[in-house]
């Protein structure tokens, strides 16, 4: 009898996963650690279009597996599984998190549980909500008669309605900018930020579908350059020229982040080769990839705590190399605290298993 072949990781995808955790860590330390301004900040508000969205367009892309199963049984496994991945693992660095950097545990607790990113915490929620939703969504896709892309494309389109919503904040309470008192039980659920980041989870989602497909329109001679165009123009008018208005004014902002991250993906995907495991940065990149869990989780501990130097970008704004430059390279000095003190903790087959969700 023949087993079935496992299919091989796509290693540039883990050093991409790598890339985005750099990012993801380098903002903190910008707006955290530096207490810099992103209004005035030269990189804050270019790498803020396409860090999140990247993020999650990964997770999306990896959630989704051909051979899966789905019926009852699988389903309930994956949902307990993410729940204690997710769950545990978070609540257990949120509570630590509160002790150790507030004077006042249970205040801290309270204030952070009520407000929607949970002092930093948000990640691992929203992406418990965003995996829920779409292993419900497959098992009732597996039920269909008929294999179609139409199930899948209305679930992309409501999600790109509930995301505009959180741009109009005359009309919805949980909008970024609205000034009345926010629907609570949203802010606790975090459900905000699923609703911000869900699209670009199915975007990943559709692409790994129809990967395929996906390539034959990443390899075209139009797909890239109309890219790019799109990229520069709605790029510009989010950071410089802000010409549209009222109910549009989102519109540029979206075309940045799916085209940005695009970019990203596709630079990784043409340049596989240097992302490899035989190669120092690929190598890198992958070990960070695999362990972003962990780096999520502990990097809040070790922010630096330099005002100075937000203020001193914050003055002089125009360096974008400079201001980049500095956050990531603390980033990457962070990124391997982390590392360190998540295999101390592994050691332990209890924590490796409840903190990281590793058997």
């Amino acid at each position: 009898m023949d087993l079935p072949v496992k299919k091989p990781r796509l290693e540039w995808l883990d050093a991409l996963r790598g890339f985005t955790m750099i990012l993801v860590v380098a903002n903190h330390v910008s707006q955290m650690g530096f207490e810099q301004n992103w209004k005035w900040s030269s990189s804050l508000p270019f790498l803020l279009l396409f860090r999140m969205p990247l993020f999650f367009f990964v997770s999306g892309f990896l959630a989704y597996k051909a051979a899966q199963v789905w019926d009852a049984h699988n389903l309930g496994q994956l949902l307990v599984k993410k729940l204690k991945v997710q769950i545990i693992p978070t609540a257990c660095f949120f509570f630590l998190f509160c002790a150790m950097l507030s004077p006042h545990f249970v205040e801290a607790v309270i204030t952070n549980f009520h407000s929607a990113t949970k002092g930093g915490y948000w990640f691992t929620i929203a992406l418990l909500w965003m995996f829920v939703i779409y292993y419900l969504f497959a098992y009732v896709e597996s039920k269909l008669h008929v294999k179609s892309w139409i199930p899948i494309t209305i679930l992309f389109l409501i999600s790109l309605g509930f995301y505009e919503t959180c741009f109009l904040p005359k009309y919805f309470s949980w909008a970024q900018g609205y000034k009345g008192a926010h629907i609570q039980w949203i802010d606790d659920l975090s459900l905000g930020r699923v609703f911000i980041h869900f699209p670009f989870f199915l975007y990943g989602n559709i692409v790994h579908r129809y990967w395929d497909r996906a390539q034959r329109v990443m390899d075209s001679k139009w797909f890239y350059p109309l890219v790019i165009i799109l990229v520069i123009w709605a790029t510009l008018d989010v950071l410089k020229w802000h010409q549209l208005r009222m109910e549009w004014t989102n519109l540029p902002s979206t075309i940045a982040k799916f085209g940005l991250l695009t970019i990203v993906f596709m630079y990784f995907r043409s340049y596989q080769q240097y992302f490899t495991k035989l190669t120092v940065i690929g190598a890198s990149l992958q070990y960070i990839g695999r362990r972003t869990l962990d780096i999520y989780l502990i990097h809040f501990f070790f922010m630096p705590n330099v005002p100075a130097i937000g203020m001193f970008f914050d003055k002089y704004r125009h360096n974008f190399v400079l201001d980049t430059t500095i956050s990531v390279a603390m980033a990457l000095l962070i990124i391997g605290f982390c590392i360190i003190s998540s295999n101390i903790l592994r050691v332990s087959p209890f924590f490796k298993k409840w903190l990281f969700g590793r058997s």
